[in-house]
């Protein structure tokens, strides 16, 4: 995928302040993106800058006080809150530090719920796709497994999966290794980086974590809400 292919997500002159009058805090301070489809962006900067209110904003979690998202042309920030949610289960994935596994489903329930209940896909087809996506995050033989029986790493392929089992337009993943070690860790990002570009997903990441940046095709940085500097 060239990166001359227009973008289908701009988030433009983004702003986010919590708090009012003299205690307001500006968190996202006029910040601009663009996402391309089938390329890893990282949205890297120390604890507080604001990177994941940047990432809620951008996949219609959490509005802004001023600036517009345009995700595949349309304004995000226009649609009712009931668009929003159909466009957030038709073209987004998520994956979060905490997970959010179900601790009484399997690996297997877990994304064939998505497909059943999102997308209203067949049981029997839901189930050969989630059989099958869990074979390529190599949790074939443990489909079966609640989340009390698989280890961190495992769990977190659980998480991918569930995210990318729909094949999104979008996946945001908030600090996706931030619970395991490097080794594991490794392994997690190179699988998410390589089912988002094999399924022409556009795949942000917040990270602080600098031994990410050699995976990514371009990588934004964030210091006290504003975006410094862009390497592509």
């Amino acid at each position: 995928m060239s990166a001359q292919a227009p973008p289908i997500l701009q988030g433009r002159c983004l702003t986010r302040s919590f708090g009012e009058g003299s205690d307001a805090t500006r968190v996202v301070d006029n910040v601009s993106v663009d996402l391309y489809p089938g390329q890893v962006t990282l949205l890297m900067g120390p604890s507080g800058s604001g990177k994941s209110t940047l990432l809620a904003i951008l996949s219609g979690l959490l509005a802004p006080d001023s600036g517009e998202v345009f995700a595949l042309s349309e304004n995000l920030w226009q649609m009712s809150e009931h668009q929003r949610q159909r466009f957030r289960l038709k073209y987004c994935g998520f994956v979060f530090q905490n997970l959010n596994l179900l601790p009484a489903l399997s690996a297997l329930q877990h994304l064939e719920m998505v497909l059943q209940w999102g997308e209203g896909v067949p049981a029997a087809v839901a189930r050969q796709r989630a059989e099958e996506m869990l074979a390529q995050v190599g949790l074939a033989s443990k489909s079966r497994l609640t989340p009390a029986q698989l280890s961190g790493g495992e769990k977190q392929r659980v998480a991918i999966a569930r995210a990318l089992i729909k094949r999104p337009t979008f996946c945001f993943a908030d600090e996706p290794t931030g619970s395991l070690d490097w080794a594991h860790g490794r392994h997690v990002i190179e699988l998410l980086c390589a089912t988002a570009r094999q399924q022409d997903t556009s795949l942000l990441i917040v990270t602080h974590d600098i031994r990410m940046i050699p995976y990514a095709d371009q990588v934004f940085h964030l210091e006290d809400g504003k975006r410094k500097d862009e390497c592509t």
